[in-house]
């Protein structure tokens, strides 16, 4: 009986057991099922899961826009930059022969600070920190270049490492900078992502065009990370931002620039203002301002560009202007006299820059003494100041150019009463701004057809290298006739060479302008007195015949030293940057004479020498009267400057580049124009300070040549007595106008 029952327990026991393991079972499968169809467990989708966990994505960053200037040479762009890194983790280092830790936190400090600029003890804080894995050192340790990463890398120091990073650089420094702008990094507050931005100037207004968007690449990977064997990757191509080219050429632009440097250090003024423009085109090849900055350092105290932004009094300059539409309408008489001195329009005083007058003189001697009573009776009695008013739209002087820069404002042409409109024929009263002048000016220098201007010669894209935005010379108006502008030169140059503008009559080229000193409004009515209280400024064209360049300059408020009558700041600008550039641009100066009128300079047309051995080259050279300059080890010619067809005069140099190591040569004696030709065919980046010819290069006679190198040159100008002469100094005009009896 008992065996019976411990039977029936082992039965029952198994029975429990096997519906247990039944229930189990079905369990299992009915969970296996539920997945299986719903492909969720507790609402988690597991195949996104899987995705999560198994799938990597890795980042290809793509490149923001590069700004170049018209030859190709980039203005803005992204470079790579490197943040230096600590590891204390001393559970990284596997082989005690090669440690991957800091290993000597004192050593490090002593070696590492003086290359980041940082306190030696306060690096050896940051290197002992307790329970940190690795550091970094604060802004000391950003945003470092290549050369000191090699610098720190030559250290050999344990534990020291680089993270690379990407930022926005500006290679020229203050360079067009109001044009330019900046790009910089911003950070979004959500998803703490990072972007480059454009915050100002081109950077800014063509943000959309210069923007990049990262790409990515996703693939199947184990747990640890690493890619699986044949697993696929989706990879989505990184979208660059497209190429922007100015109009700006850097050769042109660092004469203006540095031309700037100068007279700020030497006079000091608040304002200095700076154009040069191709008037067939309405290209702006240089544009600048002063105060200035460093885009890559941001030192910004002027947030607005003032070609476009600042509208002013122009001063003499408008008088161009006038005296094209009076010329055109036919009512000047360059014969016909009139009583210089003072003139009176809705009851004030106009008066002349010297107050006294000349006499009875013609108005072309009012022209060339810049006579505001010559003026004003042109406007108030031949032309009529509503014809005025029509001119001063026709030559756009009147609106915005409409210039594809953000910031361009408004201007103010004031004609309600009659002093008003009178004074705005000699540039008072009514405002402009300095690229509304550009404008009117290439008409004259154009045969009468006005070019807008523009900076932005064509946006392209790089990935396919499709043009996406081209820009072509646009005419604005032909205010005046071709004939008419021949007649306004012909004045303009007299003004230069026997007026007003003598000091900006360059040796071996014709320039026709017109000199401007404008008095500048007092915040408590009326204008400024006192010595150098003033805008003085030159609007100048050349060559006279056929100009190719126009270029404008402003000064305001210059610290004038004891002799200086108020236009040397200007000229130190206007010449250096004219003369530079017409030579830059390969615009021969015109023949000098003998006393017996025989041509002394001849020009000589240049052969080509490419793939000729040196000694044949030289020898060829020679026999033209022109020298040979040989830079490299090689044997045998690769380029030269100037190439083929140009034509120089004799003893000019022709620079040869040879198929070997390019060496510098010693440029001592130099015009800045054969370094520039230097520059060209080897790549190298030139600035140079001073004026004349080189004393002092920065890069040893025969060093190598590599590609993006930096040549720094000193010029100054050969010493000569000063002539003694008897001449007065022609005083320049201070426009006034003053109430009668006053």
């Amino acid at each position: 009986m008992k065996m019976k029952v411990k039977n029936n327990n082992i039965n029952r026991g198994a029975a429990c057991i096997s519906i247990i393991f039944a229930l189990l079972f079905f369990t299992l499968m009915a969970r296996f099922v539920y997945i299986q169809g719903t492909g969720k467990v507790d609402g988690v989708v597991l195949a996104a899961l899987a995705e999560e966990k198994y799938t990597k994505q890795r980042t290809i960053e793509a490149n923001r826009g590069t700004v170049y200037d018209r030859n190709g040479n980039p203005i803005a762009e992204d470079t790579s930059s490197y943040t230096v890194v600590a590891i204390l983790d001393k559970d990284l280092t596997v082989d005690e022969d090669n440690p991957q830790h800091v290993v000597d936190p004192e050593e490090t400090a002593r070696k590492l600070s003086p290359l980041l600029n940082m306190d030696e003890n306060e690096m050896y804080k940051i290197l002992t920190k307790p329970e940190r894995k690795q550091v970094e050192f604060g802004t000391f340790g950003r945003d470092i270049s290549t050369a000191l990463k090699q610098e720190i890398e030559a250290l050999e120091l344990p534990g020291i490492a680089f993270r690379r990073e990407s930022k926005r650089y500006y290679p020229n420094g203050t360079f067009a900078s109001h044009v330019v702008g900046y790009a910089q990094m911003v950070t979004d507050p959500k998803t703490k992502e990072t972007e480059t931005i454009g915050k100002m100037g081109i950077e800014k207004s063509l943000d959309k065009y210069l923007r990049e968007k990262d790409g990515y690449m996703k693939f199947q990977s184990d747990r640890k990370g690493y890619k699986l064997p044949d697993a696929k990757e989706q990879i989505v191509a990184p979208d660059n931002g497209s190429d922007v080219y100015l109009t700006i050429d850097q050769t042109i632009q660092t004469f203006l620039e540095d031309a700037m440097n100068t007279t700020m250090k030497e006079y000091e003024p608040e304002k200095i203002i700076g154009v040069v423009a191709n008037p067939k085109t309405g290209e702006i090849l240089a544009m600048s301002s002063r105060p200035s900055f460093d885009p890559n350092v941001r030192n910004i105290q002027n947030y607005l560009n003032d070609v476009i932004s600042y509208p002013f009094e122009p001063g003499s300059t408008m008088k161009i202007f006038t005296l094209a539409a009076a010329i055109e309408e036919g009512v000047y008489n360059g014969n016909a006299t009139f009583a210089s001195g003072s003139y009176t329009a809705g009851g004030e005083t106009i008066r002349d820059h010297n107050r006294r007058g000349w006499g009875t003189i013609t108005y072309d001697e009012g022209v060339l003494k810049s006579s505001n009573v010559a003026f004003a009776k042109i406007a108030n009695e031949q032309l009529g100041t509503d014809k005025l008013l029509e001119y001063l739209g026709r030559f756009g002087l009147d609106r915005p150019t409409g210039i594809d820069l953000a910031g361009e404002v408004q201007n103010t042409i004031n004609f309600k009463w009659e002093i008003d409109r009178v004074s705005t024929a000699f540039g008072q009263a009514s405002s402009v701004t300095p690229i509304q002048q550009i404008q009117a000016a290439t008409a004259i220098a154009n045969g009468g057809k006005m070019m807008k201007p523009y900076v932005v010669d064509k946006i392209v894209d790089p990935d396919t290298d499709k043009t996406v935005v081209d820009h072509k010379p646009q005419v604005a108006g032909q205010p005046v006739s071709a004939e008419t502008t021949k007649k306004v030169l012909n004045l303009l140059r007299q003004v230069v060479t026997d007026g007003t503008g003598k000091a900006y009559d360059l040796e071996g080229y014709q320039v026709a302008g017109k000199t401007g000193t404008a008095q500048i409004p007092s915040p408590h009515g009326g204008y400024l007195t006192g010595r150098g209280n003033f805008l003085y400024s030159f609007l100048g064209m050349a060559p006279m015949d056929d100009p190719k360049l126009i270029v404008y300059v402003a000064v305001e408020k210059p610290k004038l030293k004891d002799t200086d009558i108020g236009h040397e700041p200007v000229v130190m600008v206007f010449n250096h940057v004219m003369k530079n550039s017409l030579q830059y641009l390969n615009i021969q100066p015109i023949e000098q004479k003998t006393e017996n009128n025989v041509n002394v300079d001849k020009e000589v047309e240049v052969a080509s020498y490419v793939g000729k051995s040196i000694e044949e080259a030289k020898s060829s050279i020679d026999k033209l009267q022109l020298k040979a300059t040989v830079i490299g080890k090689g044997k045998n010619i690769i380029a030269q400057s100037p190439v083929q067809g140009e034509k120089i005069l004799p003893n000019e140099q022709v620079i040869l580049l040879t198929d070997q190591e390019a060496t510098l040569p010693d440029m001592t004696n130099w015009s800045i124009r054969d370094v520039m030709r230097v520059a060209d065919l080897t790549n190298i980046k030139v600035s140079y300070s001073g004026n004349g010819y080189v004393v002092q290069q920065s890069l040893e006679p025969g060093a190598i040549i590599k590609d993006g190198d930096t040549l720094s040159v000193k010029l100054e100008r050969p010493y000569s007595p000063q002539k003694e002469t008897t001449e007065e100094p022609v005083v320049e005009e201070n426009s006034e106008k003053e109430q009668e009896g006053n």
